[in-house]
């Protein structure tokens, strides 16, 4: 007894062969990034009061350490597998009335111990190993200057 072959077969190879000539996907990083966050930072305000931020006199910078382990940039003997950024937050994690109105926020990083500053939405490449990367947070009101209270802000550091 003969079988009937399916029209799904002339399908099947049809898609097989539209696979094959798609561009190859991007590889993946094989390996990890781990952030171990150290001293929390400190903002102070200006004269002013009008601007809150940890580089202000008395202010300090928040710290943390970043290794990247690549087994692939190892093998490939890449130098630039991971990239780091702290974009700057959108709001204050705490703040009191009125303190998160028209306030824009600000942040900067420095890698290993360098003193340029760099804009925190500006991912910079690093390399396998241990890196120290210290973070600042500006808040500035315009117009007005920040009620009185407790803020808080939070920068999110990202390996990827």
């Amino acid at each position: 007894m003969r079988r009937k072959r399916s029209g799904n077969s002339r399908a099947l190879l049809a898609a097989a062969a539209l696979a094959c000539l798609c561009p190859p996907a991007q590889a993946a990083i094989i390996g990890t990034c781990t952030i171990m966050i150290g001293a929390s930072g400190t903002m102070k305000s200006n004269p002013a009061i009008n601007i809150l931020g940890s580089k202000q006199a008395g202010g300090s910078s928040a710290g943390a350490t970043i290794t990247a382990s690549s087994l692939l940039c190892t093998i490939l003997n890449l130098l630039d597998c991971y990239s780091v950024s702290a974009p700057a937050p959108i709001a204050f994690t705490s703040a009191p009335s009125g303190g998160d109105t028209n306030v824009t926020f600000a942040t900067v990083f420095r890698l290993d111990g360098s003193g340029a500053d760099i804009p925190g939405s500006s991912p910079q490449r690093v390399t396998n190993g241990t890196h120290t990367i210290q973070v600042d947070l500006t808040a500035t009101k315009s117009p007005g200057i920040f009620p009185a209270g407790n803020y808080q802000g939070t920068v999110t550091v990202r390996c990827e």
